[in-house]
């Protein structure tokens, strides 16, 4: 019988927590009260992101495993195998998080520069209102500027292998649920030092549906320094949040 390798038992939790995770959130009416666009998802755009995912998943899959297995092979890319203390993790997880942040806000920025948008981007913003099957409903030339990041980094820089299998989880998590078109994180969330700093979907959804602005892709700093935050995201959080507060059961109706 076939053994799975950690990273593979990894991906399988992650895929396993995210389909219990949205089961419950149906069944329960969570997520109907925390729709960022209630009346933005149409089943025809489903149908075509569905078909442009599964083109450009066959292609790039191709092409970036490719990449990936002929730099293993000739040494370009090694990990390290020893043990490594949590900190270590941390320092290589950390440096990853924001070379990758800062790789996606410049180039998607130029991503909206005629002729890069036409060619590249504009695909992906068919989807005004997104869902988590955006996330792949991409140009393979898109494919190739965010997935490429990965190889890039492993190549220049050694990590140890348990960094490596938090790297593609948080890919991810992150793409899916920036593109879920539904809001999560707690009213406090935009108003915390601590909190502020990393984006929301509806950070990622304004996006979508204003086309300009909000370009990070795991936090807000580049958007801060070059003012290229929405000026009322974080009004429209909070209205956003009082209506999910609304909608919240109390005891009385349960």
């Amino acid at each position: 019988m076939e053994s799975f390798s950690g990273e593979q038992m990894l991906r399988l939790w992650v895929f396993a927590m995210i389909a219990v995770g949205i089961v419950a959130g149906v069944a329960t009416g969570y997520f109907k009260a925390r729709k960022i666009q209630p009346n933005g998802f149409k089943w025809k755009r489903f149908g075509f992101e569905a078909l442009v995912a599964a083109i450009t998943l066959g292609i790039s899959g191709v092409v970036l495993g490719g990449l990936n297995t002929y730099l293993v092979k000739h040494g370009w890319i090694a990990f390290k195998t020893e043990t490594p203390a949590l900190w270590q993790i941390a320092v290589e997880y950390a440096l990853y998080f924001v070379l990758f942040d800062t790789w996606f806000y410049w180039l998607h920025r130029l991503m909206h520069i005629e002729p890069f948008y036409a060619w590249i981007h504009k695909l992906h913003h068919k989807s005004t209102s997104p869902n988590m099957l955006t996330t792949l409903s991409e140009t393979p030339f898109e494919a190739f500027v965010n997935g490429g990041f990965v190889p890039l980094f492993l190549t220049v820089f050694t990590v140890h292998d348990a960094t490596a299998a938090l790297i593609l989880p948080t890919n991810i998590v992150m793409g899916l649920y920036v593109h879920s078109g539904y809001e999560f994180f707690p009213r406090w969330w935009n108003k915390s030092w601590a909190t502020k700093w990393f984006i929301t979907a509806t950070f990622h959804d304004q996006h979508h549906r204003y086309f300009t602005g909000n370009f990070g892709g795991y936090t807000t700093v580049w958007d801060r320094i070059c003012g290229t935050m929405r000026p009322k995201f974080e009004a429209d959080f909070d209205k956003l949040k009082e209506r999910a507060q609304l909608a919240r059961p109390t005891k009385a109706s349960v």
